[in-house]
């Protein structure tokens, strides 16, 4: 019986692709050997020696100390692209809110309470309403800093609206290359794209290297009737540097999902309650990605997409498995399958995968493993963890 313990409201859909005579799962659940959650605070929670998963329903893993997790053997899983459909949404609306002054004509219209004359409101509205005039998105620029799973659903979508699209992403994956259509401009460096572009929207991860990207110097660069849209992480725009650029008439305006008070009161802004994946879909589409992935981890040993582990897959042999992580250093799969083959364990396939300081492996065996052998694998210098997956999870 594997053990998952549970952090935050799960979608039940999520939760029903563990087979309850298979997994226990609650939010009691001891000596658990994975979590799944979405915006729970792990950096101060006690690691129990069982856990060997971490699954986070949704796309950031800031609330997870990732780091000591690897350090640890644990691996950390994220699901991209499992909300992409509601945050392209939003970023819609964001586009269509920040062309036109929707928002303050709508407001207006509220404050026509006080009247009950259909006629002289008719009258009334069409002498104001060139206070809320504004622009067509068909025609403009949108950059896209960031190509993923979402940054190139959205360049595509733009593109189907009309705009001329301009992308940056220098670590774009092939995947994400195929999705993209070709009619994305590619530019060499998000300077020039900052300088070309009418709008732009972030979608870059929350690490070291993006924190603050939208600065003063970078604020600099664009026309001054750009709007800086952000439904991606508050990190990655410098809110003392922004405020600074709207007030100077540096840039036109900002559209975000992430709230501060010193953006509170501005018609420059557009501020939304963190809402990018608030779906009933999106919250779905996590937690089923989710558990798929943990199970496959726990039951055999695959992973897909780990934010710490390398990608790492193999079809099931028959027999037993084993599975284990290592530093990434010379001669420690050599002292694995020397210690194997002395056990007198047959090796039918394995797969060997790096990522930074950290090697993972998985082996699969023709006969039965004992205890004692998997005990002697953890002995090895420089070998992290070691799991035995008994039995095709198929055949049960």
């Amino acid at each position: 019986m594997y053990k998952i313990r549970t952090y935050n409201a799960i979608s039940s859909k999520g939760l029903s692709r563990f087979a309850e005579d298979k997994y226990a799962v609650s939010s009691e659940t001891e000596a658990p050997e994975g979590y799944i959650l979405r915006s729970q605070k792990l950096h101060n929670e006690e690691v129990p020696a069982s856990l060997v998963a971490v699954a986070r329903a949704g796309a950031g893993t800031n609330n997870i100390p990732t780091e000591s997790y690897t350090e640890q053997g644990i691996v950390v899983f994220n699901t991209p692209g499992a909300n992409a459909n509601a945050v392209k949404e939003l970023i819609v609306a964001g586009l269509l809110l920040g062309s036109r002054d929707i928002y303050g004509g709508m407001n207006y219209v509220q404050e026509l309470g006080h009247m009950d004359d259909s006629g002289e409101m008719g009258k009334l509205l069409e002498k104001e309403k060139k206070r809320f005039a504004g622009s067509e998105i068909t025609g403009k620029t949108l950059g896209v800093v960031g190509l993923g799973a979402i940054g190139s659903i959205i360049a595509n979508l733009a593109l189907d609206l009309g705009m001329n699209v301009i992308g940056y992403d220098p670590a774009i994956s092939v995947e994400a290359a195929w999705q993209l259509s070709s009619r994305v401009k590619r530019m060499d460096s998000i300077e020039a794209l900052l300088a070309n572009a009418d709008f732009i929207t972030l979608h870059v991860p929350a690490i070291p290297a993006t924190k603050h990207l939208i600065n003063k110097d970078t604020l600099a660069l664009m026309k001054s009737n750009a709007k800086i849209l952000n439904f991606a992480r508050e990190e990655i725009v410098s809110t003392d540097d922004m405020v600074a650029a709207l007030d100077n008439g540096i840039i036109a305006g900002y559209i975000s999902d992430f709230p501060a008070p010193d953006l509170l009161g501005r018609k420059d802004v557009l501020l939304m309650p963190h809402i990018g994946a608030s779906t009933e879909e999106a919250e779905e589409n996590c937690a089923v990605m989710a558990a798929d992935q943990l199970m496959d981890y726990l039951e055999n040993g695959n992973i897909h997409n780990s934010v710490n582990y390398p990608p790492t897959k193999m079809t099931r042999n028959g027999g037993s498995r084993i599975t284990f992580t290592n530093s990434n250093v010379p001669k420690v799969l050599g002292s694995v399958l020397s210690i194997l083959a002395d056990a007198e364990l047959n090796v039918v396939d394995m797969v060997n995968k790096s990522r930074g300081n950290i090697a993972y492996n998985i082996i699969d065996i023709e006969n039965t493993v004992q205890e004692e052998a998997i005990n002697t694998l953890s002995c090895i210098d420089n070998v992290i963890n070691v799991r035995l997956l008994k039995c095709d999870p198929r055949k049960q």
